[in-house]
């Protein structure tokens, strides 16, 4: 039976190869270059810091997928809005595992007095777009080709979720 529970720094080669394959490898994130282990340390400890969670779902003691969240912008003004990620490993997909884990990142996000959760997504991937919005997010605006991956201009959708 899959758990979820907050990331310790042992979770972070998991949660760095997770990213790696399904960030990295995918328009799920723009990032262009892996990151290594040190690279998702101190992405971990800048989120612990200024207090933002970092779940992982744990299936027979292996992390198969981990969600976050942190500001949406640094400004005093947007303090009660927060950006998330979610991502599951290959194999583990379309089981209803993400919604587990976005359910329990919510529930985190209610509790520490969020009102805003943001999603950017790909344009492009539908799945992730209806993921979201069976979960309540409402599509909230379209950024034609601000990103560059694969050798394409890419456009980016804002969904948002209202939690108070």
């Amino acid at each position: 039976m899959p758990t979820i529970r907050p990331a310790t720094h042992n979770d972070i080669p998991a949660i760095t190869e997770i990213y790696n394959e399904a960030g990295v490898g995918t328009t799920a994130s723009y990032a262009l270059e892996p990151v290594t282990v040190a690279d998702r340390r101190a992405w971990f400890d800048r989120l612990a810091a200024e207090n933002h969670p970092v779940l992982v779902l744990e299936d027979d003691g292996v992390v198969i997928g981990y969600a976050s969240y942190g500001s949406f912008r640094s400004l005093g003004g947007y303090a009660y809005t927060v950006e998330h990620s979610v991502y599951i490993s290959t194999g583990h997909r379309a089981a209803g595992l993400g919604r587990m884990l976005m359910n329990a990142l919510i529930d985190v996000a209610r509790g520490n007095r969020v009102h805003v959760m943001v999603g950017v997504i790909d344009a492009a991937n539908s799945e992730s777009i209806a993921f979201h919005e069976r979960l309540g997010f409402e599509v909230s605006g379209k950024l034609p080709e601000v990103g560059r991956k694969f050798d394409r201009w890419l456009d980016v959708v804002f969904v948002t979720l209202v939690l108070a």
